[in-house]
């Protein structure tokens, strides 16, 4: 344990999604794994508040914390390897910065002051960068600052980082920098000049770069590492190779190959050790070495970018490990299902999750895709919107009310089975004003979840403005589909479960934003069980 907080600031050079928020992870990982408390914060420089109005197809998915922050995706990364929840304070936007400083200039707090870029701005981001530091809570704080150096909305982000460099000390802050060098097949050979002219770049900005870390197809022969130190102003043992990897979860090993933890506590002036990570590489070999394979549907509008259902791909990941199978995630576009061709797109599936979404486009497809598997027995998993759609299907397929609907693709259906929450009603800004963060719920005995969860109350994350209509429940109730998880204070349902079916759970809270490596999410666990099971009746049945 420190007694003076260290900052270590992660920034990204060439090009963008060169894994930031991994490299930040795995270094992470490795810190902790040495006794030391460390988080991580990600400081976007996008003008959105927050990236909760942003489409998946512009940022991926909208990761959620317990305190109700909608963040940028590397969040996620962040608590699934750390296994510590992040909150607000771990993502800051543009946005964010500016609104607070325009809104203290119209309390007056500035005493009639021009406000500008330099100090204000930098200030109000110095003092976001340093909020978990000086919480206590933290030996280290690594932040990622999102984006590529060079980038104008990048520019007071590298400004504050001069001026925090400075202000911090010299063994109390360093500069990792994440750049590429590419490999050129027609020449032949691996090219540093786009990493010469990152950190140059970078260095114009009054930032020297403590320790490289190169993205690389080749490993780095020792005379471009020591080029590449010798241009750059680094140490030879400060140039980090970082090669493709066949999974993120092999690069906190090849960090500490590269002895990446070492160099930065000896940076930071800090003891190193042996890091203590038994746990993750018996997880690494589970995941590597399954006994069994299956195939998971994966329902969905945004299935073109993998990136909008991380947190759904990496919890299958983890309820894979745990149950010593490799589950190969079939993704499956919900606008181009019908009846007619739901068999072909479905049938060989041993399981089925149907994802959340927002708005009309791939409703019948996800309807029609719940009747499917509802009908043949196959194992089902609706999150949010997917457990919305299991009500309606069953409303109109099984009650017979042909127009049952949620009030958001259909305002005038006079069976809203779903329908928009009372608290929603009066809302009309867009940011930040859903059901958000982790609520509680209460699951009732002998149901399949309080088996799963073996609590009989729990907190999950949630993200949705509208609700099961509980004008329905007993009519659902009564035709075979249970409301089995209600929240205490409202009555809210949470989950919905057909005990006649041999798996089929619906939730309305988003079960992935838990799920991490060394806590892989119950109900992805049981609903990989559950479709291995299928997928063992099957072959049965097919030999028999």
């Amino acid at each position: 344990m420190t007694t003076t907080t260290k900052y270590i600031f992660v920034t990204g050079g060439v090009t963008s999604s060169l894994g930031k928020g991994i490299i930040a992870a795995s270094l992470a990982k490795l810190l902790q794994a040495q006794g030391y408390r460390v988080t991580i914060q990600k400081l976007d420089p996008y003008i959105n508040v927050d990236p909760g109005t942003l489409n998946p197809y512009e940022h991926g998915e909208c990761y959620v914390t317990e305190d109700g922050a909608e963040t940028d995706l590397d969040l996620g990364h962040y608590e699934r390897f750390l296994n510590r929840p992040t909150s607000q304070a771990n993502n800051v936007t543009t946005g964010r910065i500016y609104q607070s400083v325009i809104q203290k200039e119209r309390r007056g707090e500035f005493l009639g002051k021009t406000v500008q870029v330099v100090p204000h701005i930098t200030d109000e981001i110095k003092e976001r960068v340093q909020m978990l530091g000086k919480s206590g809570d933290y030996d280290i704080v690594i932040t990622e600052i999102g984006g590529t150096v060079g980038d104008i909305e990048s520019l007071p982000y590298i400004e504050a980082v001069r001026q925090l460099r400075w202000d911090l000390g010299e063994d109390n802050g360093i500069v990792i920098h994440l750049t590429l060098v590419p490999y050129l097949s027609a020449a032949g050979e691996l090219k540093t000049k786009p990493t010469q002219h990152s950190v140059k770049t970078l260095m114009e900005s009054g930032v020297q770069a403590d320790i490289l870390v190169c993205r690389t197809e080749h490993n780095l022969p020792k005379e471009l590492r020591r080029k590449l130190a010798l241009f750059c102003n680094v140490k030879e043992n400060a140039v980090i190779q970082s090669i493709d990897a066949s999974t993120i979860y092999d690069v906190p090993n090849l960090m500490l190959e590269e002895g990446l933890d070492k160099v930065v506590l000896e940076k930071l002036n800090l003891k190193s050790a042996t890091p203590d990570i038994d746990t993750w590489n018996k997880f690494v070999h589970r995941h590597k070495n399954p006994k069994s394979e299956i195939t998971i549907g994966l329902i969905g509008k945004y299935v073109e970018l993998q990136d909008s259902y991380k947190s759904i791909l990496e919890a299958f990941i983890h309820a894979g490990a745990e149950n010593e199978v490799k589950v190969r995630v079939e993704s499956v576009h919900s606008e181009y299902i019908n009846s007619d061709n739901v068999k072909l797109k479905l049938g060989h599936l041993d399981g089925v999750l149907v994802a959340p979404g927002f708005g009309e486009r791939g409703i019948d497809g996800k309807i029609d895709a719940v009747k499917f598997v509802r009908e043949n027995n196959i194992p089902f998993l609706g999150i949010c919107l997917g457990m919305q759609m299991a009500v309606i299907e069953f409303s109109r397929n099984v009650l017979g009310l042909a127009d049952a609907a949620s009030t958001e693709m259909d305002t005038e259906t006079s069976n809203p089975v779903i329908g928009l929450m009372e608290d929603q009603k009066t809302i009309t800004d867009k940011g930040g004003t859903m059901r958000l963060g982790a609520w509680a719920c209460d699951l009732e005995i002998g149901s399949v979840v309080r088996d799963i969860y073996k609590a009989e109350s729990i907190t999950e994350r949630h993200r949705h403005r509208y609700e099961f209509n509980g004008k329905y429940k007993a009519q659902l109730e009564a035709a075979g589909m249970k409301a089995t998880g209600l929240n205490p204070d409202t009555g809210l349902v949470e989950i919905v479960e057909i005990p006649e079916h041999p798996w089929f759970v619906g939730v309305q809270y988003h079960p992935e934003y838990k799920s991490t490596v060394a806590n892989p999410h119950p109900l992805f666990v049981a609903f990989v069980k559950a479709s291995l099971n299928f997928n063992k009746r099957k072959k049965s049945a097919t030999v028999a």
